[in-house]
């Protein structure tokens, strides 16, 4: 039971060392604890090396938990509720650790983002490949409760993986994994099984899904509404609403600025400086920011759907929460006013509240130096 209806949502913190956490992720979620937040969640468990988007980053393992269970002790101690996001990038890679094969994906991609680390074109998952990467997300789940977790979210977004074989623009396939959607969520289904039987009947299992990719040709709004119900039948707990696709409209999710003079900054590949440089500001596709800015879309799902349902994006005032409870929504999960202020919660419990995040998105940029804060807190 949580203590309040706010959650933090999987924002990548980038406090990682030899690709374990590091004592600043500890305190990171620890001080959001502090600050109120029903439940916070760690962001990017990758469940086996594969699934690494770069080479950086956690898989949830024996050696990593530890590490994971000091994380959530300290956020208990404080009076939160403590989540791990599990997922695999898919194509999406730029992991050197990988080279000499190729990223798994549900079919023959081309991958832009890992292009000039070798990692250009994906390899079609067979079935042993499905069968054993649904089995590292059940070892991850299982690793996950052991560490003291309360909850396990499965990213089936932002086009990572298993939102990778949801979207009819990346999965391709002719067999029983692709084509209706039916058959392309298959894979996705297997996977939340695997997960539900290895943390048994009562543990939390989150899944986090787009309402759009935000792209013609992608997954869009009724297609979403059947990934829902489908995922409602399987038995998930409850269902993070989200949109965008990390290798075609990043910033579908991120509304707001783009920091491209910054990206370009913290880009440690010489070629893909000069290209973000070149051409960054003509194929970033920007979105202009406004309050609450699914709410069209996810409430075209809470009309369908009877499950617990997280509401997420742009989430800035204490008016602007009160919209999204009237909505019928279950809970609240806040991303950047939190970076911003920790507080947020107590803050927009306590008075007529609005976030003084400005969305210039520099925040992103951050993860990639020393792990992620709010820039203007130095102003």
């Amino acid at each position: 039971m949580l203590r309040n209806r706010f959650i933090k949502t999987a924002t990548y913190e980038g406090f990682y060392q030899n690709s374990f956490p590091t004592e600043a992720l500890t305190e990171h979620h620890a001080r959001l604890a502090i600050g109120g937040i029903g439940m916070t969640t760690v962001s990017y468990g990758a469940v086996n090396n594969v699934g690494r988007t770069h080479s950086h980053q956690m898989v949830v393992s024996k050696e990593s938990k530890p590490y994971l269970e000091k994380l959530t002790t300290a956020v208990k101690n404080e009076g939160a509720a403590v989540s791990i996001q599990l997922t695999h990038c898919g194509f999406f890679s730029s992991n050197t650790t990988i080279k000499g094969q190729r990223p798994l994906a549900p079919s023959r991609a081309l991958n832009l983002y890992g292009l000039l680390q070798g990692l250009g074109f994906s390899k079609a998952m067979t079935l042993a490949d499905l069968e054993e990467t649904g089995n590292d997300f059940a070892r991850a789940a299982s690793i996950s409760k052991e560490a003291g977790f309360d909850a396990v979210e499965i990213h089936m977004g932002h086009g990572y993986l298993l939102s990778q074989f949801l979207s009819p623009s990346t999965n391709k396939r002719k067999d029983n994994y692709g084509g209706i959607l039916e058959n392309r969520m298959r894979f996705p289904l297997d996977v939340v099984d695997k997960v539900r039987n290895a943390v048994g009947p009562d543990f939390p299992i989150l899944c986090k899904i787009n309402l759009s990719d935000g792209f013609k040709g992608g997954l869009e709004i009724d297609e979403a509404i059947t990934v829902a119900k489908y995922l409602e039948e399987a038995g998930v707990n409850a269902l993070v609403l989200s949109g965008g696709f990390t290798s075609k409209t990043p910033f579908f999710l991120m509304r707001g600025d783009i920091p491209v003079k910054d990206m370009i900054e913290v880009e440690k590949d010489k070629i893909q400086k000069w290209a973000l440089r070149l051409f960054g500001r003509f194929v970033i596709k920007k979105y202009e920011f406004s309050e609450n800015f699914f709410m069209p879309l996810a409430k075209q799902l809470r009309a369908n759907i009877k499950i617990p349902l997280v509401y997420l994006g742009g989430v800035t005032s204490t008016e602007g929460v009160s919209k999204i409870m009237s909505g019928g929504f279950d809970l609240i999960a806040v991303g950047r006013a939190l970076i911003h202020n920790p507080d947020f919660v107590l803050k927009v419990r306590e008075e007529n509240h609005a976030s003084p995040c400005d969305h210039c998105n520099k925040c992103v940029v951050e993860m990639d130096r020393e792990g992620i804060r709010c820039v203007l807190l130095d102003q």
